[in-house]
């Protein structure tokens, strides 16, 4: 009898430690988008006033987030960005995107099925009236135009830099290795942000770009360029005095610059937390230790 109430409880103390190591284990997604408003998200466009979604250039259809042109006639220079309410440093983020009908007229050549989603952003409050990109790191998305490459998940570098290797490279945009994907199909992408660290970025599970230590400077789109050209002329002074310094967080935001784009599935897993295995809220995944978010 003894024998059959000791195995039980080890049985018993067994089964906990499962669920316990299990619920360490298990990863703590969070939507970023609740599939029926904007509610969380701020507009910024350029020319217009904080919070103005002019034409309706950001809507909700379908549990989607629609980045529409319908009630445009041409695209008059209209940047916009629609930033998430809380900055983030070390997470995991994915989401689908489908690139979807025809520019809109007036869209820069260059900007035919092209968008992306900004990290490690300037808040959306910060924007100067008429700037058309806010300083960040953009993961580049780009569809296919019908024939021969076009990678996606590339990086481009608003007012910052990304350092390949043991180099700082001042280029705007850097290629990933991804496959072209042409049409109006849904693609998977996940970015992996390691606060100033390091970014990857993934599509359909392959990775197709690393790079590491983000940071203000190069410019705004190079070496060369003018942030004047995009509307950045009240701090100049405060960007340029911070050139070489490291991004370790920042502001999530969709952008829209000319041609029709539909996002979802927009979630988020936090990296930095408790990591104390002693406390009831470690997760086995974190990166990044916060220790006055443990509870004993």
């Amino acid at each position: 009898m003894r024998y059959c109430v000791f195995v039980a409880i080890l049985l018993f103390l067994v089964a906990c430690q499962a669920k316990k190591n299990n619920q360490q284990e298990q990863e703590e997604w969070i939507s970023l988008f609740n599939g029926i408003d904007l509610t969380g998200w701020t507009i910024k466009m350029s020319g217009f006033s904080l919070g103005e979604n002019h034409k309706e250039t950001f809507v909700v259809e379908d549990s989607m987030i629609r980045i529409k042109y319908d009630k445009y006639g041409t695209f008059e220079e209209a940047y916009g960005h629609m930033y998430f309410e809380k900055p983030f440093s070390w997470y995991k983020i994915r989401f689908d995107y489908r690139f979807v009908g025809e520019q809109t007229p007036g869209g820069a050549a260059w900007n035919v099925r092209n968008s992306g989603i900004m990290l490690h952003s300037q808040s959306a409050e910060s924007n100067e009236f008429d700037q058309n990109f806010p300083v960040s790191v953009e993961l580049q998305l780009l569809g296919g135009l019908n024939e021969g490459e076009r990678t996606t998940a590339n990086v481009c570098t608003p007012g910052t830099a990304v350092m390949m290797g043991d180099t700082v490279n001042y280029h705007h945009c850097i290629s990933s290795t991804s496959k072209t994907y042409h049409g109006d199909q849904w693609v998977h992408v996940e970015a992996i942000v390691r606060g100033g660290e390091s970014m990857e970025f993934v599509v359909e599970g392959d990775t197709v770009l690393s790079f590491q230590r983000p940071q203000i400077g190069g410019g705004f789109i190079n070496k060369q360029s003018a942030w004047e050209t995009h509307g950045i002329t009240r701090d100049i002074d405060m960007w340029t005095s911070r050139e070489g310094e490291i991004l370790t967080e920042g502001y999530i935001a969709l952008q829209a610059e000319s041609h029709p784009i539909d996002f979802k599935n927009i979630e988020l897993l936090d990296l930095c937390g408790c990591m104390d295995p002693k406390a009831e809220n470690y997760k086995t995944y974190y990166l990044k230790d916060k220790p006055e978010s443990c509870r004993y």
